[in-house]
């Protein structure tokens, strides 16, 4: 068989007849070939292609500049950018399955970063929609309990904001007394809706700088007056125009239209308030406010105060800190209450205080948490860029080579990686503002925001082209450096990379992706662990078929609300309450009782309810009995829980009495304990509380009949309502949902957790698929010759999977001690908590592992399945 003629190298044919002029070429060309065969008698093949080669680059030097100078005109910097363009259109086109990778990785993790960053600059500009944002606070005030100081939420005595008013008046600009957000029916005519707003003194317009659409600021002065938001006047009136109109407020005051305010944005403390109405009204609505005028022991209203010009928050609050001692009696002055101003630029993310001094909050936590992840997820996609780049760079060598033989600098040459890479990122970041924009839509949902993509900003794309070149950067720089800084020679030998030392960064790169992605596995794992957890710890009552309903009026007839409703057999009992089931709404000292140790402070939680309310939700005694219509004495009565007789030292609390001075001032005896019931907080532990008989009842509960189906009984009890109270909405809340919204901040955190861990997990499987894809290509031969040689399918997949999987089995040990200390510190915020389990990080490396082998294993069959013939075809 005659054996095959060595002949030069093609390509370095094609090269000469490019750049020699064409009247020389087949002279050239002759003399080339000649000694080209000469040299393969002496030398050998191999060395006689590489003189070959020598040979044509000394000739084409010449020719090259003769022509760049007679033919050519000299080429400007837009032609070597096009030029640039060019080959990095070509190349993405050419290796479709790596620019495809490429630029999902590279958007995945942009689109991360951009979502991340838009949330954190909606967290850190919260309350900024208000003008003198940077003056305004709140008055707290710290007081001390058993040696420790506490600090008091934002109700403050009501004198207290007189004498801000009178005495410091210089150091104010404003000082307004607020209520708390109140849900009252606010009516026009046959239109009812229940809305949450604010009864707040006139100069809370201006404090706040509402953006008045219609009306005035200064309206708000008339006793019978009342803002209302844009949102709201749309529901009340429509398309006409609401001012001088007149509303019902609650059915039990009328006021008259004279502002309507632009709707407060959502990161704003008071982005709920929908009607802002004279404190003075509300005085007038509810007697209690006038009495509590001159009572400096009671905690009842907010007070907002904007300070001066030419003082600070600091100044101020130390003028402030003793001002309630001289106010107190010898009890309450006892706990030393300090009082002093919170800046408004604190309220949402410094609100923590642990022994009088402020901490870092969850939010700050949340903020920090999310903004390493979005850096984490997006070094992620540049290193997936980073090491395919790397990886192809082998075929990419010999270009470089040829460039810097024809002359290429340096600097040429990496403007050319570079460009690629700004390229790639300029589409990604394409893709990007494409995923962001469908994805925005849930990711608002679970993150409880209204966030959305700046596209008339110009900070927006200023930032975003800077980041895109940022990214670009980072992404394209080692390789960009790498393959500029290789020498002609080497790169036309080939075989670069081959060595160990070469593939040493591309496994240390996947080990780091692995170890983020595994990590993010396991917190994600924790977090929902914890939410279960919670979920199912004992709540002490019954939530199923129980509905609450905010007083709005429908106190006045609850005794005919309860007789019809009893009767329609599909009610199983009906109860008041001062505070919902989800919360004890306020809480007293100055209780005694035998054995209380003497001077030992005692704070606990106080809820008026109804005889029925033990029944009506499904209390469950310990020891002693319920409260019972049957016994007139029970007015005296107490039923306190668990925590409350551990509080107090009992070891037989039935029969006890229990002496108040301040809360229902008298004596009382308790009835019964309770098992404790959670009303606050599920991850907290259940405070000590007292339930009497006495004191203003705010909330209705409904308990349906068990034996009834939810829509039958929810279709009888709207017709009593509309019955018996027909001018108060028919508006409910399932308790059960009110629990389970509980856990929203927390369920927030674990839905983002598995969303950004999964893309991460995503970004990762695409670096270890783009790997093994060019693994599999590289080793082609090898892998013919095995077959050839007996190998199986199985011995091949096995041969290509194992160096991954390694690498990931490094990942999961290293992965494993850095999740364990950083969720062992997050439940750490929670008293009521779960154990790490074992388990979670065993799911999490199975996890991790199967998933790399169902990565793999497609490339991997794909390589073993190829027809040796046609691998090894070429030699």
């Amino acid at each position: 068989m005659a054996s095959v003629r060595p002949s030069p190298p093609r390509w370095a044919t094609r090269l000469l007849r490019w750049f020699c002029a064409p009247h020389r070429l087949d002279e050239m060309e002759g003399d080339l070939n000649e000694l080209f065969h000469e040299r393969v008698a002496t030398v050998g093949v191999q060395k006689a292609r590489w003189r070959y080669i020598r040979d044509v680059v000394s000739l084409m030097r010449p020719s090259l500049i003769k022509r760049q100078k007679s033919e050519y005109p000299r080429p400007t910097h837009t032609d070597m950018i096009r030029n640039y363009l060019t080959v990095a259109f070509r190349n993405l086109a050419k290796n479709r399955v790596y620019s495809f990778i490429n630029i999902t990785g590279l958007a995945s993790g942009m689109a991360v970063a951009m979502l991340i960053g838009l949330w954190v600059w909606d967290e850190l500009s919260y309350n900024k929609y208000h003008q003198n944002y940077d003056r305004i606070a709140t008055v707290l005030r710290h007081f001390t309990i058993d040696g420790k100081k506490e600090t008091g939420g934002q109700s403050s005595p009501t004198p207290l904001g007189q004498e801000l008013r009178s005495s410091f008046s210089g150091d104010f600009t404003h000082v307004v007394m607020s209520t708390q957000p109140v849900n009252y029916i606010i009516a026009n005519g046959d239109d009812e809706f229940t809305q949450s707003g604010r009864f707040m003194q006139s100069e809370a317009p201006d404090m706040l700088s509402l953006r008045m659409l219609r009306g005035s600021r200064a309206s708000l002065r008339e006793t019978n007056s009342i803002l209302l938001s844009a949102s709201l006047a749309q529901k009340l009136f429509g398309g006409a125009d609401p001012i001088n109109q007149i509303v019902t407020i609650d059915t039990k005051a009328e006021a008259k239209v004279t502002g309507v305010y632009k709707d407060l944005p959502t990161n704003s403390e008071f982005k709920d308030v929908t009607y802002i109405a004279p404190f003075d009204l509300y005085a007038s609505i509810n007697p209690w406010v006038k009495e509590a005028q001159d009572k400096w022991g009671e905690n009842n209203f907010p007070i907002y105060v904007q300070i001066a010009p030419h003082t600070t928050f600091e100044q101020v609050s130390s003028k402030l800190k003793n001002i309630m001692l001289k106010h107190l009696d010898a009890k309450k002055a006892a706990q030393k209450p300090e009082v002093f101003l919170h800046p408004m630029s604190q309220w949402h993310l410094y609100s923590t205080f642990e022994n009088g001094v402020k901490v870092t909050s969850e939010g700050v936590k949340f903020v920090w948490f999310y903004g390493i992840i979005g850096v984490f997820v997006l070094l992620l996609a540049c290193i997936n860029f980073m090491n395919l780049s790397t990886a192809r760079s082998e075929k990419r060598a010999k270009e470089v080579g040829i460039r810097k033989a024809v002359g290429s600098q340096r600097a040429q040459l990496v403007g050319q990686f570079l460009s690629e890479s700004l390229l790639m990122a300029g589409l990604a970041f394409m893709v990007c503002l494409g995923i962001v924009q469908v994805i925005l839509p849930w990711f608002n949902g679970v993150a409880d925001k209204t966030i959305a993509l700046l596209w008339t900003n110009p900070v927006f794309w200023i930032a975003g082209l800077t980041f895109t070149g940022f990214t670009a950067l980072l992404a394209g720089s080692y390789p960009a450096f790498y393959l500029s800084s290789l020498q002609p020679i080497r790169t036309l030998k080939g075989g670069i990379l081959s060595g160990r030392s070469a593939a040493y960064s591309r496994k240390l790169l996947v080990v780091f992706q692995f170890t983020i992605s595994i990590a993010l596995i396991i917190g994600t794992l924790v977090v929902h662990h914890q939410i279960q957890f919670v979920k199912n710890r004992p709540v002490g009552y019954s939530r199923n078929g129980l509905l609450s309903f905010p007083e709005n009026g429908l106190l006045d007839k609850v005794d005919v609300l309860r007789g019809e409703l009893l009767r329609t057999g599909v009610v199983y009992e009906v109860a008041e309450s001062a505070s919902p089931l989800t919360k004890v709404g306020s809480n007293n000292t100055g209780f005694e009782w035998t054995g209380k140790v003497p001077g030992a402070d005692d704070d606990f939680g106080t809820l008026g309810v109804s005889y029925e309310y033990g029944k009506t939700i499904g209390w469950q005694f310990v020891a002693g009995r319920d409260f019972s219509r049957q016994f007139p004495s029970d007015s005296s009565g107490l039923v306190v829980n668990e925590a409350a007789v551990k509080v107090m030292g009992l070891k037989k609390p039935v029969g006890e009495i229990v002496r108040s001075d301040d809360w229902h001032k008298g004596t009382f005896r308790i009835l019964g304990v309770i098992k404790d019931m959670v009303m606050d907080s599920p991850f907290e532990p259940v405070r000590p509380t007292i339930f009497s008989l006495r004191g203003y009842k705010r909330w209705l509960f409904v308990k349906i009949n068990p034996q009834t189906s939810v829509n039958d009984a929810l279709s009888k009890i709207e017709a009593v309502f509309k019955a018996v109270v027909p001018s108060v909405p028919f508006e409910y809340k399932f308790v059960d949902d009110e629990y389970r919204a509980k856990f929203g901040a927390e369920e927030r955190i674990g839905k983002l957790s598995t969303f950004f861990a999964g893309l991460a997990v995503l970004i990762s499987c695409l670096g270890i698929f783009g790997l093994a894809s060019f693994t599999a290509e590289q080793r082609t031969k090898e892998i013919g010759i095995r077959k050839v040689l007996g190998a199986s399918v199985a011995n091949v997949w096995q041969m290509l999977s194992k160096d991954f999987v390694v690498l990931v089995l490094i990942a999961c040990l290293i992965a494993v001690p850095i999740a364990y200390y950083f969720m062992s510190g997050w439940l750490q915020n929670y008293q009521y908590r779960t154990e790490l389990s074992w388990w979670i990080f065993a799911v999490a490396i199975l996890g991790a592992v199967l998933l790399t082998l169902l990565t793999v294993s497609f490339q991997a069959i794909k390589a073993a399945l190829v027809n040796p013939v046609k691998s090894l075809r070429s030699e």
